[in-house]
């Protein structure tokens, strides 16, 4: 549903007055412009507050502020990979013609597939980054249907000249050391990771963390063969005492970007919600991507297509945990386990195609889209031994949940995960189709109607496999799309 927010300046043009006067626009023939005609080489950024629930979505602005240089690829602005929940796009108003677009996933996006969403209201923060634009602008934002096309959402005129918006530079908020850097930001994708529950005196151990993460990630394909094309930094932000908030245990803690567990309820899942301190603080050194890393011996994480990525660091799955969250934030990677408990809302009869490159509904088997990675006698969709796995898995949750029930430590959950890694893994690579590209069902929490590539992949299980091939196919095309002169 689209907003018009009442008692605004003129630079932030009613959405409706834009689409009466764009339409009479005539698109321009002409070929795009250069990005030195279009943008000034910063970067600007939108906050706004995405607010729904009970069948009800407004999106309403909150600031325009300056973000610090544009890190970003100054050829790649047009994002057409067809990727995320949103879409947001950057409109020239002389041509009427987008200058720049990104996909993307959000928090608020999530939280419409959980319980709360049916009999509350929330409100998340957002943002939109992208070049500084010489001229005023029309921000257009977009939703997915269930059909897979976008429909607007929201939309305003921003005014780059108007005083409302802040061309401040954005202040530093900690010191910023680069773990490995391959060359200009605008030439590269520039990941950027942020110490959280870390004290000052921490620091180094925030280093050491942070190269043995990184480490392990670009020990995998395509990471490892690509590696020049990417710049790596860390930002240090002290907290005042060790540890991030961990409501469900009673433990609470004020930390500088406020990630937390129990997000949606869900007692290993971290994320912070404190959108506008997470990127003033993330404006401190040029990046695309985020990984939080929190200092905490729980086992727990996230990942949010564009949005951020987070990891516990001192639990003993902490790189594959680091690698599979960040796969989702960076490639738009669906979780292709099933048997785990979630927040979400499953089971529903009608499945639509996921927007995920990993996982598909499979309504026409002959229209895979990952078809060309499908040997020749590879039937679809692909027979494996589905019920024994789920068996093996059903008992596994239960002892894992008996073990949060008694808040068993952290040493015998660990034990318990890897009994069933070693268990996946022997199982799971000595079926008629391991490792081969094919349809096999059960994916993205549901044990029906979605279905994964191969039969084990680091998306599915924590078995040292590293991604399958559809997966390593993603990660390249978001690499091309950031890393390519």
């Amino acid at each position: 549903m689209r907003r018009i927010p009442g008692g605004r300046p003129a630079f932030f043009i009613a959405a409706l007055t834009w689409a009466l006067l764009a339409g009479a626009a005539v698109p321009s023939t002409q070929p795009p412009a250069t990005f030195d005609a279009m943008f000034t080489g910063g970067t600007m950024r939108v906050d706004y507050f995405h607010t729904g629930g009970m069948g009800q979505e407004i999106v309403s602005l909150d600031r325009v502020v300056s973000d610090g240089p544009w890190p970003g690829s100054r050829t790649r602005l047009i994002d057409d990979l067809n990727l995320g929940k949103y879409l947001f796009e950057v409109i020239d108003r002389d041509t009427n013609r987008p200058i720049y677009s990104r996909g993307f996933a959000s928090i608020y996006g999530e939280w419409e597939t959980t319980s709360e969403y049916k009999t509350t209201h929330r409100t998340f923060s957002e943002s939109l980054r992208f070049p500084w634009p010489k001229a005023p602008v029309q921000v257009v934002l977009k939703k997915r249907d269930r059909d897979n096309s976008f429909r607007e959402l929201w939309s305003t005129v921003i005014d780059p000249g108007s005083r409302f918006v802040n061309r401040a530079d954005p202040p530093k908020a900690g010191n910023v050391f680069t773990i490995f850097e391959s060359g200009p930001p605008a030439q590269k994708v520039d990941i950027l990771l942020i110490s959280e529950g870390y004290t000052a005196a921490q620091m180094a151990k925030f280093r050491a963390d942070a190269t043995r993460l990184v480490n392990a990630l670009f020990e995998l394909e395509p990471f490892k063969s690509r590696r020049n094309e990417f710049n790596v930094r860390a930002l240090e932000l002290p907290s005042a005492a060790p540890g991030v908030n961990r409501p469900h245990v009673g433990s609470f803690r004020r930390t500088p970007i406020s990630a937390e567990y129990n997000i949606f309820d869900s007692e290993r899942y971290v994320l912070t919600l404190d959108n506008r301190a997470f990127r003033d603080a993330a404006a401190s050194a040029p990046y695309e991507f985020i990984e939080i890393l929190v200092n905490e011996q729980q086992y727990g994480g996230g990942g949010i297509f564009n949005d951020q990525a987070t990891t516990a660091v001192d639990t003993a799955f902490a790189e594959y945990v680091f690698v599979h969250e960040f796969g989702h934030h960076f490639a738009a990677l669906a979780d292709e386990y099933y048997t785990s408990d979630v927040a979400y809302e499953t089971g529903a009869p009608d499945l639509p195609e996921p927007w995920e490159p990993n996982v598909t509904a499979l309504k026409d088997p002959g229209r895979l889209k990952w078809r060309d990675l499908v040997e020749p006698g590879t039937p679809i969709p692909t027979p494996w031994d589905k019920e024994q796995y789920e068996a093996h898995s059903r008992e596994i949750q239960a002892r894992r949940r008996a073990l949060l029930a008694k808040k068993a430590p952290e040493s015998e959950v660990d034990a318990l995960f890897r009994e069933q890694l070693a268990w996946d893994w022997k199982f799971l690579s000595s079926m008629k189709y391991s490792g081969k590209v094919g349809a096999f069902e059960g994916a993205s929490y549901e044990a029906k109607g979605l279905y994964r590539p191969e039969a084990d992949c680091i998306m599915f299980t924590r078995d040292p496999v590293g991604f399958c091939r559809v997966c390593r196919r993603a990660i390249g095309r978001i690499i091309d799309l950031y890393a390519q002169p």
